[in-house]
Formats: structure tokens, C-alpha cells, sequence
């Protein structure tokens, strides 16, 4: 069983930054893809950004330029960036393995989640 911890979100004035960690158990985190998704109130959970094993990266179009999500194996623990926040952003972010070493925009490609951890962006 993989486990999946956030951690490092909170509260921030917009155009301010936040880094958001996720912590995996066990010792295959290298071997598979990693995905951060995010779910506002009373909308659907969607993409953020997502990282291969090898490093490659792909963003959603709203936060290309403004996050970078990034991985160390070692630590077993990926990474995302956010800056340039914008009220917009606030959501519940989720970070997620997927089910093989490449990425995917597709949340049904991720077999463990975390629980999640708040983002709030104040005007």
C-alpha cells in the first residue's frame, strides 16, 4: 500500500507563493509518474501539472509559467511551486501516483492520492 502526504499549503495575498511537498511511502516512487490535481468548492477536480520518471513535465495552460512541479527520488517526495498566485487558485491540491512511469492529464490514470491540502488565495 502507497501512502501519499501534502503538505505546505495555507493562506496567501495573491501574487504571493507557496511550495506544496508530497511525501510517498515505500520504494518504488521512482519507477512512476507523479501528478498534482486540485479541486475547488463545488467544481470538479482537475489537472495541475505532472512529472515523469525521467523528469519530463507538462502543465495545465492556466499555470504554465507561474508553477513547476519537480521530484526528488532520493527523498521520495515531488514538488510543486506556485507563484504568481492568483484568487483563482484557491483549491484543495492533490498530489497522486500514477499508475505507469508516464504522465497523464487523465485523473483515472492515478491509482493513490493524498488527502489533500488547502490553498487559499485572498484578493
Amino acid at each position: 500500500q502507497v501512502q501519499l502526504v501534502e503538505s505546505g499549503g495555507g493562506l496567501v495575498q495573491a501574487g504571493g507563493s507557496l511550495r506544496l511537498s508530497c511525501v510517498a511511502s515505500g520504494r518504488t516512487f521512482s519507477s512512476y509518474a507523479m501528478g498534482w490535481f486540485r479541486q475547488a468548492p463545488g467544481k470538479e477536480r482537475e489537472f495541475v501539472a505532472a512529472i515523469n520518471r525521467n523528469g519530463g513535465t507538462y502543465y495545465a495552460d492556466f499555470v504554465k509559467g507561474r508553477f513547476t512541479i519537480s521530484r526528488d527520488n532520493a527523498r521520495n517526495t515531488v514538488y510543486l511551486q506556485m507563484n504568481s498566485l492568483k484568487p483563482e487558485d484557491t483549491a484543495v491540491y492533490y498530489c497522486a501516483r500514477g499508475r505507469t512511469s508516464d504522465y497523464d492529464t487523465n485523473s483515472r490514470r492515478y491509482d493513490y492520492w493524498g488527502q489533500g491540502t488547502q490553498v487559499t488565495v485572498s484578493s
